[in-house]
C-alpha cells in the first residue's frame, strides 16, 4: 500500500466513471472560476451543478456552460436535498464514484487527486478531505471550531475511530455510498458529522486524508453568523442522538 507521500504526488487515472456533484445557491460570482479549475485539474470527470433555486444570475450562467450537466430546482430546498439530487443523478447514469465539492471556491480541485487515489487504493467507501489532519493554515470562526472539536469527539467516543474534520463536504463516495444516500427515507438537513457516525455505524469504510482548503472567493457560507452557527451545532448533536438511539434498538434486537 503506497504511503501518504505517494497519495499526494501520483496522479488519478480514471477507469471509473466519476461525477463531480456541486450543489449552488447564488453564486453567480464563483461558479464560473470553479468550474474553470476543476477542468483544468480533473479533465477525464464529469460536472453536474444543482442549481437550488438561485435568484441571482446563477441560472443565466449555467445555461451558458459548454461541457456542464445543470439541473435546476424551481425553488430552494437546501443543500442535502440538492445533493440528493445529484445522487439519484449519478445511479441512473451509471457513475461509480462522486466527488463532492462546494460551488463557493472553499475546496481546491487539485487536492481531488488525493481523495480519488485513496478511495481506490484502500477501497474505502467514503474518503473526506480534511483540514486538520495536519497544519495547513485553515482558519475559520471560533464557533464552527468548537463545533468541531465537539464532533470530533462525539465520533471518537460513539465509533471509536479518529476523525479530524467532521464537517468537510470534500469527500468521495463509491456507489454504494451514494446509493445508500439516496434511497434514505431521511436524508438529514445537514450531513456531517451526523452522517459520519451512522456510516461507521452502519459498517461503512470511512478513511481521512489531509487537503489543503482555502476560503470562500465571494459572499456569505450558509453557516455564517451567530445564529445559523449555533442552529447547525444543535440539530447535528440532535441528530447523532436519534442515531445512536436507532442502532442501541438494532442491537437489542427491537
Amino acid at each position: 500500500m503506497s504511503n501518504k507521500q505517494d497519495l499526494k504526488e501520483r496522479e488519478y487515472q480514471p477507469d471509473n466513471k466519476t461525477l463531480v456533484i456541486i450543489p449552488v445557491y447564488n453564486e453567480y460570482e464563483n461558479i464560473k472560476k470553479v468550474i474553470e479549475e476543476i477542468r483544468q485539474e480533473l479533465p477525464d470527470v464529469d460536472i453536474l451543478i444543482i442549481d437550488d433555486g438561485s435568484i441571482d444570475n446563477s441560472q443565466y450562467l449555467l445555461r451558458n456552460l459548454k461541457n456542464v450537466i445543470s439541473l435546476v430546482h424551481p425553488f430552494n430546498i437546501g443543500y442535502a436535498l440538492a445533493l440528493k439530487t445529484g445522487f439519484k443523478y449519478a445511479i441512473e447514469h451509471d457513475y461509480q464514484y462522486i466527488i463532492q465539492f462546494d460551488g463557493d471556491g472553499q475546496h481546491i480541485a487539485s487536492e481531488a487527486h488525493k481523495l480519488l487515489n485513496t478511495i481506490r487504493e484502500l477501497q474505502s467507501d467514503i474518503v473526506i478531505g480534511s483540514r486538520f489532519m495536519e497544519k495547513s493554515g485553515y482558519r475559520h470562526s471560533f464557533l464552527r471550531r468548537m463545533g468541531t472539536r465537539i464532533f470530533r469527539s462525539l465520533i471518537k467516543s460513539t465509533c471509536n475511530k479518529e476523525i479530524f474534520d467532521p464537517t468537510s463536504g470534500f469527500q468521495v463516495l463509491n456507489r454504494s455510498v451514494f446509493t445508500h444516500y439516496a434511497r434514505m427515507p431521511y436524508f438529514p438537513q445537514f450531513p456531517d458529522a451526523n452522517l459520519i457516525v451512522e456510516m461507521i455505524l452502519s459498517g461503512f469504510v470511512v478513511h481521512e486524508v489531509p487537503v489543503k482548503m482555502r476560503n470562500r472567493f465571494n459572499g456569505k457560507g450558509m453557516h455564517d453568523g451567530i445564529f445559523s452557527s449555533m442552529n447547525y451545532m444543535v440539530l447535528i448533536i440532535y441528530n447523532i442522538i436519534i442515531i445512536l438511539t436507532k442502532h442501541q434498538f438494532k442491537r437489542s434486537g427491537y
